[in-house]
């Protein structure tokens, strides 16, 4: 019953600050006068709430008519007690303990669990129903990336929540890959990451979760180009079902004028041939350079009369010229379609 949302939580700024405020990023609709807004609202966390960190992971766990996050992971400067002058900013991984936070209530607690002995960043975590999955990720104390999976269910019960833990040796050796949904429900695509400090995950793999567990398969990986082949470093994310947008540092002697280069990756479910927004792709995009927003700024994205009809706030029904304010005053405006 609540709106569709992104939580954004913890974080590294260029200035090696770390956060850990919670936020929630929601779309609210305004209905008839076309503007469609970003709301993000920050959640005041009690309890034992999560230090700062980053390289972490947040998922959503559904259990007894229930909702809580799950956070796990992450890293964070070394303790103040322990600090010197040659060690002040150095980052350790953060201890290996489970956080619990109701969304309702901001409530946190953290659990500690024999299974989960090392503290571990930049791995990926999937979530179904009661369990999220962590996958992969990397140990900064003894610089490894076990290949190992942890399930970690959990109950959400009148009293204290239960969780409990299982390990499995035969899990990905990966950091910082990227996961998409593909498929009708629980079916993910894996793709990007790191294998070693210098070596990238060019593989690409499936993953499904089920009753019974997770489940993975190798899939044959796009056609790379020279330019994401040969390149040193590569990061991106999801885009939608089935699409993944990856970006490489251009590189050259004079250096060029572009920073960055961007593909998409589109991954075709058997059967959608005829979808042309599925096809198994990969695209060079080049994004206009636009001057960033102020924090006292809205961002708008302008809608067609035609799409009223879709509004849920009830507002109207009918499109009037005259309840749309100056667009040069505005804020910055998109244009955008309901599939886009």
């Amino acid at each position: 019953g609540s709106p569709e949302c992104y939580l954004i939580h913890g974080g590294r700024t260029p200035n090696n600050e770390l956060s850990s405020s919670l936020y929630l990023l929601s779309v609210d609709s305004r209905g008839c006068n076309r503007k469609v807004t970003l709301r993000c609202q920050e959640k005041e966390l009690v309890g034992e709430p999560p230090g700062p960190r980053y390289g972490h992971t947040i998922s959503v766990v559904h259990s007894r008519g229930k909702t809580a996050c799950v956070l796990f992971g992450g890293r964070s400067y070394m303790p103040p007690a322990e600090r010197t002058t040659e060690n002040w900013n150095s980052v350790v991984d953060c201890p290996p303990q489970v956080y619990l936070i109701d969304l309702e209530f901001g409530c946190c607690s953290a659990h500690t669990l024999p299974e989960l002995t090392d503290g571990q960043s930049f791995h990926l975590a999937l979530a179904r129903e009661d369990c999220v999955y962590f996958l992969g990720g990397h140990i900064l104390s003894t610089d490894c990336r076990p290949a190992r999976l942890f399930r970690l269910r959990v109950e959400l019960l009148l009293g204290s929540p239960v969780l409990s833990c299982d390990m499995f040796s035969d899990g990905p050796s990966i950091t910082s890959a990227i996961a998409t949904p593909v498929g009708p429900a629980h079916e993910y695509m894996i793709i990007g990451g790191y294998q070693s400090d210098s070596q990238k995950r060019m593989q690409c793999t499936y993953v499904s979760l089920d009753d019974t567990g997770i489940h993975m398969e190798p899939r044959e990986p796009p056609q790379w180009s020279s330019e994401i082949s040969q390149s040193r470093t590569w990061f991106g994310g999801s885009l939608e079902r089935g699409s993944v947008l990856i970006a490489i540092p251009a590189e050259g002697n004079p250096a060029p004028p572009e920073a960055y280069y961007f593909y998409q990756v589109s991954f075709q479910q058997e059967g959608d041939a005829e979808d042309p927004t599925q096809t198994c792709s990969q695209e060079s995009t080049d994004f206009e350079d636009s001057a960033p927003l102020e924090d006292s700024e809205e961002l708008y994205f302008g809608r067609d009369p035609n799409e009223m009809e879709y509004s849920s706030d009830g507002e109207g029904e009918t499109y009037n010229e005259d309840d749309e304010e100056d667009e040069s005053q505005a804020g910055y405006w998109i244009k955008c379609c309901l599939t886009c």
